[in-house]
């Protein structure tokens, strides 16, 4: 197992007892901390399994912005109305800045070509 996948656990555990102090303390009591953390991990998982392409570029990303959003709407600063669009603009923009030539094309992609082409 490499050092970077033997990190996860230790990581995860440090990141959900934070929360859950935060919780505790009255610091942050009205985040749900099993979604937002949830949609974090699964951001960072997408470019630790993916690695950086197009595609985990764009998911990663939105997955780590929408964690960040969810924890702006459960603390009052933004409603939910204000929310959504925000993420659809992100959504947009993230595909945009994919297409830099900077960033590569999920491998994937290249498999499926034709011989042809």
């Amino acid at each position: 197992m490499s050092a970077n996948k033997s990190l996860m656990v230790p990581l995860l555990l440090i990141t959900m007892g934070t929360g859950w102090l935060l919780t505790t303390l009255g610091f942050a009591p009205d985040i749900d901390w099993i979604w937002t953390l949830g949609i974090a991990i699964a951001g960072i998982l997408t470019f630790v399994v993916g690695g950086l392409d197009k595609v985990t570029f764009v998911v990663g990303a939105f997955l780590l912005i929408t964690s960040f959003l969810s924890i702006l709407r459960q603390t009052g600063r933004i409603e939910f109305n204000v929310e959504v669009p925000i993420l659809v603009i992100v959504a947009g923009v993230l595909q945009l800045i994919a297409r830099n030539p900077a960033i590569p094309a999920p491998r994937w992609l290249d498999a499926m070509k034709s011989p042809s082409e």
